[in-house]
This record gives C-alpha cells, sequence and structure tokens, in this order.
C-alpha cells in the first residue's frame, strides 16, 4: 500500500493556474503508474490525468489536454499537476492516486489502489 498526501490547492480567479502536488510513500513509488482524479460536488469522480511509471507517457481527459501537465519526480517520491487557463468548471477536489499494477492505463477510479485524501481547488469567474 502506499500513502498518498496531495497539496497545493486553493482558490484562484478564471485564467490563473495552480500547481498541485502529490507526496508518496510506502510501496516502491517508481513502480507505478500516478494519477489525478477530481470530484464536483453532486458528481462522480472523474479522471484527469495519468502518467506512467517511468513518466514517458502521459494521458490526459479531453477537458483539460493542452491546459494542464501531469509530472512526476520519482527521486523524491512526488507527482504533479500544473493547471493552467483555469476556468470555473475546474472547480472540484483533486485526488491523487496510485495505480493498481506497473502497467495499468489508469482511466477509471477501478484502476486506481491508493488514493490521497483530497485537495480543494476553487475557480472563481
Amino acid at each position: 500500500q502506499v500513502q498518498l498526501v496531495e497539496s497545493g490547492g486553493g482558490l484562484v480567479q478564471a485564467g490563473g493556474s495552480l500547481r498541485l502536488s502529490c507526496a508518496a510513500s510506502g510501496r516502491t513509488f517508481s513502480n507505478y503508474p500516478m494519477c489525478w482524479f477530481r470530484q464536483a460536488p453532486g458528481k462522480e469522480r472523474e479522471f484527469v490525468a495519468t502518467i506512467n511509471w517511468s513518466g514517458g507517457s502521459t494521458y490526459y481527459a479531453d477537458s483539460v489536454k493542452g491546459r494542464f501537465t501531469i509530472s512526476r519526480d520519482n527521486p523524491k517520491n512526488l507527482v504533479y499537476l500544473q493547471m493552467n487557463s483555469l476556468k470555473p468548471e475546474d472547480t472540484a477536489v483533486y485526488y491523487c492516486g496510485a495505480g493498481k499494477t506497473r502497467y495499468v492505463q489508469v482511466r477509471t477510479t477501478q484502476h486506481v489502489g491508493s488514493w490521497g485524501q483530497g485537495t480543494q481547488v476553487t475557480v472563481s469567474s
């Protein structure tokens, strides 16, 4: 099991930027894909972005493609989500997750083995 702790959320105006961080501990961080999901009030948790175990491959939801960038620092056990050109519809609790296996292509919550506690991102119009 891996323990995940997110940070970096907050309140930002539309068009602004935020960078979320996720610190991992426990099982070998570099062996697993990492991801970000988000959940708005009254909605299901939705996929945002994922990065494979080496950092060489990324995949994004269409709604954030071109605006968000996921990255990881394996020696430091950190994963990041750089969010630019933020919109009010990006408002949600953002969750960091670790894939269940090394080669799983994370697209849904069923592919995630561990979750952080979440960090709130609020974008005002």
